[in-house]
């Protein structure tokens, strides 16, 4: 921290103690590229890397405990183990016996016919544990497929099919790294529907998600494959364009709000054509050591400016009102 000349507060310690016990890969990289690159830690980039990696996060793992059914898989894995064990030994143990028998008689129908007996038993055991186990993979596979589904669905919207905000965390926090470390841009917009509550208030909750999920389509098909498109929250849905700047963030942006305002959404009871839908957009740049709060709430203000301007348009960080960048 001296080196850096980083001054010692309680927080500063706290991320450059995370820092030296290495337990947070981003944090490391994230400073080691803020190093190399010489770049002063100001209180501003101090607060963000308290906010961005040390501050406590909020969310539970949805795979935190281990499923019963796994450990109950576990457990009798173990039994047929434990049994085998236990074939083996008698096994051996009859083996020597018919060994010592061998070599106290001359007469070697008997001690044939013991070996044939035991060799048949060892064979049906093997075949009992074989199929005991070939049963487990069975049950393993089936927890295996159980388990990735469970994986999309914790990451998945239900509603409209696009990641949910815990998937765009994540997401968002690992192009955050890599667009430090090749010193690439990263951009996202926010979109928001404009008048969503009218749609809810004149046709029902039905009509507001079938808006929703138009939009969503629309948004999905307008990104590229690197891109990231989620719901974040109630109406509003966010697009993380990694290797995207400003500009061309903004020209993905106007395409897809623009496709929007040409959609048709007809009622699927009536057919009747329901009225235009238009979103308002705000537009954002990562800025080095950034926490993506801060990237998000640019984006956030760009999006009311847009609808305090008269909504169905696009504002980026670059337009804002100057008392609102100014906040």
């Amino acid at each position: 921290m001296a080196q850096q000349s980083v001054p010692p507060t309680p927080t500063n310690f706290a991320v450059w103690f995370e820092y030296s016990l290495g337990s947070s890969l981003a944090l490391r990289k994230t400073i080691d590229i803020l190093v190399a690159g010489k770049r002063k830690f100001d209180a501003a980039t101090n607060h963000e890397l308290y906010i961005t990696y040390v501050a406590p996060q909020s969310g539970a793992d949805p795979f935190g405990d281990l499923p019963e059914q796994l450990s109950g898989l576990i457990e009798t894995a173990q039994q047929f183990l434990n049994t085998a064990v236990t074939d083996n030994r008698t096994h051996i143990k009859a083996l020597g016996e018919v060994s010592s028998e061998a070599a106290a008689t001359s007469d070697p129908r008997t001690i044939i016919a013991k070996l044939v007996d035991e060799l048949s038993k060892a064979t049906a055991r093997a075949a009992t544990l074989e199929a005991n186990f070939a049963a487990t993979s069975e049950e393993l596979d089936s927890i295996r497929d159980s388990l990735k589904a469970a994986e999309q669905r914790s990451n998945t919207d239900a509603l409209t099919g696009l990641a949910n905000r815990h998937s765009m965390d994540e997401f968002l926090r690992l192009a955050q790294i890599a667009a430090m470390e090749k010193d690439e841009p990263l951009s996202v917009f926010l979109i928001d529907i404009d008048h969503f509550k009218k749609f809810n208030d004149d046709y029902g909750h039905q009509v507001g998600d079938q808006v929703l999920r138009l939009v969503a389509k629309v948004l999905q098909e307008g990104v590229r494959e690197v891109d990231l498109a989620a719901r974040y929250g109630g109406e509003e849905l966010i697009a993380v364009l990694p290797g995207a700047d400003l500009q061309a963030c903004t020209a993905v942006a106007e395409r897809i709000r623009r496709r929007i305002a040409e959609a048709k959404l007809t009622r699927r009871a009536t057919g009747k054509e329901i009225g235009s839908i238009t979103v308002s957009i705000g537009v954002s740049q990562f800025r080095l050591a950034e926490s993506a709060e801060a990237m998000i709430e640019r984006c956030d203000r760009g999006l009311y400016q847009a609808k305090r301007l008269g909504r169905n348009r696009t504002v980026t960080e670059t337009e804002l009102e100057p008392e609102a960048g100014a906040a």
